[in-house]
């Protein structure tokens, strides 16, 4: 395949102005992070008064050692709801892909080191995300439980969607989806279902409580009085109710055993044999990603100089380039792994919709996944645009974006706006995965755009009354709107809504690909033992 030749001076000023801002972006979602981190080990000489672990602690143990972890939706939820300097982001949960015992496994754990792990609308919606994601890749569930329950300042926000989580447990159990729960402390009320939809469940005696209704709520409504233990220990579901299958001394010999459970299915072996993969490595440094795109987002890049970075041993097969050169398509590997990608250098005009939907067919016929490299303004506009049929190329992009039933991997690396960020296969058209570099933005346009936009309606509303509008109440208008939609296109703002499944650092992107990559063809030949109802504790 053709090589791709770097045209960037990675010696210039340019480049190591871009890199500087990149940078910067960067520190500024990593201290975000650790600022929760901080936050959670504050509990730390609380949790060890209890004789627990903190559920970082936790999650550290149940994962093989060395062994790749992919963090999920770290910042969901970011200056959200009662989060209000940031160092509550993550929705209450700890969650992400990694390996237990060989197997490569969906883990998700209750965070009550802060605020008790309680859920909000954000974590709710992540959770409900991580379980679309472990339908989709096909990955067992294994869950540290500690929890608080529906934080209930947003009970309402919560209640009616929180049943879609139950509904899913409940539709993975008959998938053949193995959920293997951990109870490390008190699951109650809504929180005692997830445990009871979960296939296997270990209970940590003297600290795991499991009940509909806690003693003060059993006392009111009916007047029995009994304790944690006897209304909902560990020992009582493990000896009498039959809840759990296994008793752990400790938090450790929790997670012990949900390892030695996942351990003992035979999971990996059910997969057929996968011939093994060898790959060259890009020509060019990871490092250099760092400096490509400008920190102007008005300057213009080639998406090529970032694929010459990813793609195994910096070969791309251009697809249709003399047609249209604003959108890119082509082919690549990525650490032995066939796919093609769609790439920005410009607005979508209406030939780089028709040779975008055309590639995705021919993806979609020979069965090789998409990548997506955001960075467009949207579609193009004006006079001869839309004499040429962008909304009709460009529904049809869309249509075909929509349609292909290929793994779709997006990455938001630059501005992301208008239709261009459907088109591109953002949130709302269900990529399997979707990531963002700190430095992108997403929204309907950008912020001065919208701004003059609002003031010119205003304006002609007022003439078509017969009136003139305030120049200084135009000002303000304008200033107040391009503020407002240029605080919520940050990629910050976007990955505390959820927009994405995080952000990350661009030298990381080829790595994450790759592991991304191979979780969606081990998917795709692995066999599960469906049945109609799941299984149920009878």
């Amino acid at each position: 395949m053709p090589v791709i030749q770097s045209e960037i001076d990675v010696h210039g000023d340019g480049f190591a102005q871009n890199r500087e801002a990149m940078l910067a972006a960067i520190a500024s979602f990593r201290d975000v992070e650790q600022k929760v981190l901080d936050k959670a080990n504050e509990a730390k000489a609380k949790f060890e008064r209890r004789g627990q672990l903190l559920p970082r602690e936790r999650l550290n143990l149940l994962l093989d050692p060395g062994a790749p972890f992919l963090e999920l939706s770290s910042l969901a939820g970011y200056k959200l709801h009662d989060d209000k300097d940031g160092s509550m982001a993550g929705g209450g949960i700890i969650a992400g892909i990694g390996y237990i015992a060989g197997v490569r496994s969906l883990v998700i754990a209750n965070n009550s080191a802060i605020k008790g792990g309680t859920i909000s609308p954000t974590g709710l919606k992540k959770s409900l995300r991580l379980q679309q994601i472990a339908f989709e890749n096909k990955l067992p569930v294994v869950t540290l439980a500690e929890s608080g329950g529906a934080n209930l300042n947003y009970a309402a926000d919560i209640f009616v969607e929180g049943a879609r989580g139950f509904a899913n447990q409940a539709r993975m159990s008959a998938m053949g989806l193995p959920q293997i729960t951990v109870v490390h402390g008190s699951s109650t009320a809504g929180g005692a279902y997830q445990p009871g939809l979960s296939d296997y469940v270990v209970v940590v005696r003297g600290k795991a409580k499991m009940f509909l209704a806690g003693p003060p709520l059993l006392k009111a409504a009916t007047g029995e009085v009994a304790t944690d233990e006897q209304l909902g220990g560990a020992e009582m579901h493990a000896q009498v109710a039959g809840t759990a299958e296994y008793l752990a001394e400790n938090d450790a010999d929790g997670v012990r055993l949900a390892r030695e459970i996942v351990g003992m299915l035979p999971w990996n072996a059910q997969l057929p044999a996968r011939p093994a993969k060898t790959w060259r490595e890009p020509l060019y440094p990871a490092e250099e990603l760092l400096g490509i795109v400008p920190a102007d987002a008005k300057k213009p890049y080639d998406v090529r100089e970032i694929i010459a970075r990813i793609a195994d041993g910096s070969e791309f097969l251009d697809f249709k380039n003399e047609f249209d050169s604003q959108t890119v398509c082509g082919h690549l590997q990525i650490e032995g792994h066939s796919c093609g990608i769609i790439g920005n250098n410009g607005p979508i005009t209406p030939r780089g919709a028709a040779k975008a939907a055309q590639f995705i067919q021919l993806c979609e016929q020979s069965n090789t996944p998409i990548l997506f490299f955001h960075n467009t303004t949207g579609f193009m506009v004006g006079t001869e645009s839309e004499q040429n049929g962008v909304i009709k190329h460009g529904s049809k992009m869309i249509q075909a974006v929509a349609n292909a039933t290929v793994p779709k991997l997006t990455i938001v690396v630059g501005g992301s706006y208008g239709a261009g960020n459907y088109a591109m296969c953002g949130r709302g058209l269900d990529p399997r995965f979707i990531f963002a570099w700190p430095n992108s933005k997403t929204a309907v346009m950008g912020g001065a755009q919208a701004g003059k936009v609002l003031r010119i309606v205003t304006e002609e509303k007022h003439l078509k009354e017969g009136k003139e509008a305030d120049p200084k109440m135009l000002d303000m208008l304008e200033q107040v709107t391009a503020q407002k939609l240029d605080s919520q296109s940050t990629a910050l703002y976007g990955t505390a809504s959820l927009w994405d499944d995080g952000l990350i650092d661009p030298r990381d992107t080829r790595k994450l690909l790759g592991f991304l990559l191979d979780i969606c063809a081990e998917a795709a030949v692995r066999p599960l033992k469906s049945s109609t109802f799941g299984v149920a504790r009878l």
